[in-house]
């Protein structure tokens, strides 16, 4: 095991959701842990709380003498750290060892039971899912997630079994370090091209991680995806026929009508069919995430009660279609969606929702990459608003790309109405249009979830 190897971490980066977990874990463990972030968040706010000592200046010199000491000592990175940074190069230059995140991830599962989600959309929502019906069933599971979960306030879950669920990212092939005893890929769309340079190239990657399944492992895969699967799963049209295929869980929606943040559904599994499920989050996508959380719950026996539990009281990931404002007049809601089939899935399933209602997205374009590969789809996709607000690209690990703006997104956006607008002027728009709001959604991967509180506080003080 890794930690009878090392008894001090430092993490470059370790605000990061994918950082803050597994420097979480070492801190349990009884590991000395401490780090360097660019920006005080919530994430290290908690980290802080708990003891962990983070700076925010790239200064070797404020690394404490503690973790200036080889010994036993482990430095990880991840690759958002851009490689002119002091801290990084004062390990380099002292030979200390150096791993990527995904590497330390792969060391701590290896020994593990482990479920893993891959997917370039869907794997946060699912991944929390299935560790919450483990939890529900008294399977005492720890789990590294891409998110923050509402009935656990974490993205680290600790537990005491040798049972592992991790989130699987694709980034950087961080995903090829992990051996699985359970592979679940919910999607496999264009994305991260930065890095793979060509579609072809992260499809091929997605194939190499479905290869690194442990002996006798199981791989479950949408029914759409090219991969060579043990079960696949799908969610059907109201008026598909269930099928005997013996390796396919085909999921169905109910119209029950259990309201805008409830979901019923079926699934037809390879033994038999689950009627009455009810998922405690909305969104036709969620449900195509519960089918393959149900599929991974039937090859773990997990009994019918207990999913159903599971289920029912699953209440979500922070900024995955979380409701902020639920009124008769008034809806708002924050999604993480900064991937155009991301916002043709939210945006969708919300319009299925509330069917005639007026939608307004504010839109924080994620990376001048992905604006820039991107930008017809992200138009297509935000037309499903009635009315977008789009703001400046958020560069993230990126510098700006000449040429390469929101304005690139806002010639394909065929709602009635579109504006582009700085961060810093959305809360002067609010107070101007607040009335006239019906459905609001903000939506984005950087730093627009600052806005979400200021917004709620400005659109309930009537």
């Amino acid at each position: 095991m890794i930690t009878d190897e090392i008894n001090k971490t430092f993490f470059l980066g370790i605000g990061g959701i994918g950082m803050s977990g597994l420097a979480k874990y070492l801190y349990s463990k009884g590991i000395a842990v401490a780090g360097y972030d660019k920006t005080k968040t919530v994430l290290t706010s908690e980290m802080e709380k708990m003891g962990i000592k983070i700076h925010y200046k790239d200064n070797p010199e404020l690394i404490d003498d503690l973790f200036k000491s080889k010994e036993k000592n482990l430095v990880v990175y991840t690759p958002a750290i851009p490689k002119d940074n002091n801290e990084f190069n004062y390990f380099i230059k002292n030979n200390f060892k150096l791993i990527k995140r995904s590497v330390l991830l792969g060391k701590i599962t290896e020994n593990s039971f482990t479920i893993s989600v891959a997917g370039t959309h869907g794997k946060t929502t699912t991944s929390s899912l299935i560790t919450h019906i483990l939890k529900t069933a008294g399977i005492d599971c720890t789990a590294f997630l891409g998110g923050i979960t509402v009935n656990y306030g974490s993205n680290y879950i600790k537990g005491k079994e040798n049972i592992m669920v991790v989130e699987a990212d694709e980034y950087d092939r961080s995903f090829l370090t992990l051996h699985s005893d359970i592979a679940v890929v919910t999607s496999m769309d264009p994305d991260h091209l930065d890095i793979y340079g060509s579609f072809a190239e992260m499809k091929q990657a997605y194939l190499d991680f479905t290869r690194k399944l442990k002996s006798g492992g199981k791989l479950i895969v949408r029914n759409d995806l090219e991969l060579q699967s043990t079960y696949r799963y799908f969610l059907s049209g109201n008026n598909t026929k269930s099928s005997s295929n013996p390796t396919l869980y085909t999921g169905k929606l109910e119209n029950t009508g259990k309201g805008i943040m409830k979901e019923e559904f079926s699934v037809q599994t390879p033994t038999g069919k689950l009627d009455h499920l009810v998922l405690g989050i909305p969104g036709k996508h969620n449900v195509e995430n519960a089918v393959a959380a149900v599929s991974v719950a039937q090859l773990l026996k997990i009994p019918v009660k207990k999913l159903k539990k599971g289920l029912s009281t699953f209440n979500g990931v922070k900024r995955r279609f979380e409701m902020i404002i639920n009124r008769p007049t008034l809806l708002f809601i924050d999604d993480y969606a900064h991937h155009p089939q991301e916002i043709f899935s939210c945006l969708d399933s919300l319009k299925r929702k509330i069917k005639k209602r007026n939608v307004t997205v504010i839109f924080q374009p994620h990376l001048f990459s992905r604006t820039r590969d991107f930008a017809r789809e992200f138009g297509v996709s935000l037309s499903l608003a009635d009315q977008v607000v789009l703001l400046e690209i958020y560069p993230a690990r990126e510098k700006p790309v000449p040429g390469v703006t929101s304005e690139m997104i806002y010639k394909y956006i065929e709602s009635p109405q579109k504006t582009v607008i700085k961060k810093a002027e959305v809360m002067n728009w609010i107070k101007k249009n607040k009335n006239k709001l019906d459905v609001l959604v903000t939506m984005g991967a950087g730093d627009i979830d600052q806005l979400v509180k200021p917004i709620k506080k400005l659109l309930e003080n009537e």
